[in-house]
């Protein structure tokens, strides 16, 4: 049955994300919130399909804890549920971009949806360059009423495991003065990474309190967002954290 309902979403959203992609390439020249608009009946088709023809549920805790002015989320990354997920989490009629490696942009479809909606692509070679163009494009952002979304880990990790918090998304906010809101979830536990599987289960979001980034470093930013994530982390999936206890 989990192969059987793997192949159907793989077939059915390959053709939903050609479709939009494809319609994003043609509407380049309407308002960018028009664009916006057309994705969010993207998501609510995927969000359709990861329920129904995957069997994924889910549930968030700690919505309250969403400032009510932009800000930047800083998330657990465990597959790819969270990228279209993440986004239902922010207050109603508002928009996010992703800050993302510039080689998604060159994607057939897909890559040309992220770069009508003006995500932050960054060149992960750049060094202090890249750092400092997602400063100008984040604030820029930011200044238009966009939320910004940010995996620090820099890729998907599975469940259990943990890489070093890249500074990206803390630069930014220690810039911009801009609260962070860390995120944790499970997701990786029915869709885990790099997978054709994925299995019917319910993932829990959790969202934490907004951290005020005034007068912080970003070493500061990025170990207070660490903690609560990891700590969180472990009252999630505490059979996947030896040291859970």
């Amino acid at each position: 049955m989990t192969i059987l309902r793997s192949s159907l979403f793989m077939l059915v959203s390959t053709l939903w994300t050609m479709l939009f992609g494809s319609a994003l390439l043609v509407a380049g020249a309407v308002p960018l919130l028009t664009r916006f608009r057309t994705v969010w009946y993207y998501r609510r088709g995927l969000m359709w399909m990861f329920r129904r023809l995957l069997g994924i549920t889910w549930e968030v805790r700690g919505r309250d804890n969403l400032p009510a002015e932009p800000s930047i989320i800083l998330a657990k990354h465990q597959s790819a549920w969270e990228t279209v997920a993440l986004q239902d989490l922010l207050p109603e009629r508002t928009y996010c971009v992703f800050v993302l490696k510039k080689e998604l942009m060159k994607l057939p479809f897909f890559g040309w949806g992220l770069s009508a909606l003006q995500m932050i692509s960054i060149d992960r070679s750049a060094g202090r360059e890249a750092l400092n163009r997602v400063v100008e494009q984040g604030a820029d952002r930011l200044a238009r009423g966009f939320w910004i979304i940010i995996f620090p880990e820099g890729t998907r990790v599975a469940p259990g495991e943990t890489r070093r918090y890249k500074q990206g998304g803390a630069y930014l906010a220690a810039h911009t003065g801009a609260r962070v809101v860390p995120v944790a979830h499970n997701a990786g536990e029915v869709w885990p990474r790099n997978a054709f599987l994925k299995r019917p289960g319910h993932v829990v979001v959790s969202i934490g309190p907004a951290i005020d980034t005034a007068g912080l470093s970003q070493d500061e930013i990025n170990a207070r967002t660490e903690a609560w994530i990891e700590a969180e982390m472990r009252r999630l999936s505490p059979h996947r954290y030896p040291d859970a206890a």
